[in-house]
């Protein structure tokens, strides 16, 4: 397979970086987020941006890993149960491509009241299907709809990106 880096490891470090500044700045009257991550990638993106946050802005962040199959969602499950009540969550994952796996990703969160729900990705496809658009995006991809979009995960940290 003919792998086309659209990322390197700096480059997914200054974005991560990047993004966590975003973050502090439009949530700076918060004291404790809720990163909720899309198991897997998604998950070791919200893990890295939350130390990021706490080193650049002290803030606190809970993470919450957030479960459900991506190609039929259904069920969605939380690894903590939690109130979301009144709190500020940020769901995060690796690739937004339809926008699908976002959409049904917030189910949990709206059986509670939460001050604000923003979404973030680290890298955002062109092609959306459902209406998910993310607040926060590391690097938006033009792509054809063959194209796919992988992000490599090595050691708990994003090694690359790139496209086939």
């Amino acid at each position: 397979m003919n792998k086309q880096y659209i990322l390197d490891q700096d480059t997914a470090a200054l974005k991560l970086r990047r993004l966590a500044f975003e973050i502090a700045e439009r949530n700076y009257d918060e004291h404790e987020l809720v990163f909720a991550g899309i198991r897997e990638n998604g998950f070791v993106v919200a893990r890295l941006l939350a130390a990021e946050l706490r080193i650049i802005s002290g803030q606190q962040v809970q993470l919450v890993e957030v479960s459900l199959d991506k190609k039929h969602p259904g069920e969605v499950v939380l690894s903590t149960e939690m109130d979301f009540n009144d709190r500020t969550v940020v769901l995060i994952d690796d690739v937004a491509s339809s926008g699908k796996t976002m959409l049904y990703a917030l189910k949990p969160f709206l059986d509670f009241h939460p001050r604000k729900i923003q979404t973030l990705v680290l890298v955002e496809r062109t092609h959306k299907a459902f209406p998910i658009q993310a607040d926060y995006v590391g690097l938006p991809v033009a792509t054809t709809l063959e194209e796919h979009i992988i992000v490599e995960i090595e050691d708990d940290r994003i090694s690359g990106a790139y496209l086939f």
